[in-house]
């Protein structure tokens, strides 16, 4: 399956309302189970996941085929949507795959079918005695055959039904809930970020400007301004250590039993930075998490920038991945603040 492209941000609001509204028609039977199929196929289309929207395209059409059978990439989907079942013929080995290719509609259509034909071959010789309902006077004719034969298509037209509408369901509940818990993470975000928004203009007067700039390019659907955005996040860090930790002297440090010299120069702002943990933090957990964390994201950004510096086009391969450079650095920050203001 090729790689889901990430949807945008007015795509998810749209498919959140989208599908609780879907959720709500299935549980309370507001419209048809075919109207249903054809809104989860949206709701697909906006989540850019294309076999599930191809899926719920069939579940209202039903699944194509030709004199030769079903073509592969159909075959494909019925299995995505559990519509293929092992069956053994009678005078078979083995069982073989096969799949129920009706529509929803056919589907409906075959169990009013069933029924009225279970209503119409009541067999009128069968009576009941008036002493014992229970008795009849006469054994069922030819009729009981085929009322048998009835119930077992009206069972499977049934069942297969109730495997369409679980199938859709399911689907729609789990992305329900997958959109609702990424609008818990961004309200998260939104808090650290105005709080990191809040502080860090009182530092570094041209931040903010900054911040805004990184957070557009994070929207956008260009994948250069996904990079223009990373880029962003290291001249922020740049610009925070210059502010609390200015370029100095190098340091000479003791390091298992070793003494080692840490570059305090302008380029070296993950240096300053971890100084100005190691001086300002009082928990020496504080300080290993923050500081480990602040040197992986530091060479992470530094290699990024070198390699765009170099003309690299493919440093950031997703909007996904410029997300968590963001995160990241945003969290890092707001850390840092956290000392500066103790």
């Amino acid at each position: 399956m090729d790689d889901i492209i990430p949807p945008s941000r007015k795509a998810l609001e749209e498919a959140l309302g989208l599908s609780d509204e879907i959720l709500r028609n299935t549980e309370l039977n507001e419209i048809t189970l075919s109207a249903i199929a054809l809104k989860a196929s949206r709701l697909a289309r906006l989540l850019n996941d294309f076999d599930y929207q191809q899926a719920f395209e069939y579940e209202a059409s039903g699944c194509p085929s030709d004199p030769d059978g079903v073509q592969p990439n159909v075959w494909k989907i019925a299995q995505l949507s559990g519509r293929v079942r092992l069956s053994k013929e009678k005078d078979a080995d083995e069982p073989t795959e096969k799949a129920y290719l009706q529509s929803i509609s056919a589907l409906q259509n075959a169990i009013d079918v069933s029924e009225s034909a279970l209503a119409a071959a009541k067999d009128p010789n069968v009576s009941v005695s008036s002493a014992n309902p229970h008795q009849h006077l006469q054994q069922p004719s030819g009729n009981f055959h085929e009322r048998r034969i009835i119930r077992e298509s009206l069972a499977i037209a049934t069942k297969h039904l109730a495997e369409r509408r679980a199938f859709i369901h399911q689907y729609v509940s789990r992305k329900h809930y997958e959109l609702k818990f990424s609008g818990i993470a961004e309200d998260i975000f939104s808090r650290k970020r105005e709080q990191v928004d809040g502080s860090i203009g009182k530092i570094v007067p041209k931040a903010v400007q900054k911040l805004s700039a990184i957070y557009e390019n994070l929207r956008s659907e260009n994948p250069e301004d996904w990079s223009n955005a990373v880029h962003g996040c290291r001249r922020m860090l740049q610009d925070l250590a210059d502010a609390i930790s200015p370029p100095a002297d190098d340091r000479t440090v003791e390091e298992n039993g070793k003494k080692k010299v840490v570059k305090m120069g302008p380029d070296n702002y993950i240096n300053r930075l971890i100084f100005f943990i190691e001086t300002h933090a009082t928990s020496e957990r504080f300080t290993s998490v923050v500081g480990s964390h602040l040197k992986f994201i530091g060479e992470r950004l530094d290699s990024i920038f070198e390699a765009a510096q170099k003309g690299s086009h493919s440093v950031i391969s997703s909007q996904q991945e410029a997300d968590r450079y963001v995160v990241y650095t945003y969290l890092l920050v707001g850390d840092i603040l956290s000392l500066q203001q103790a």
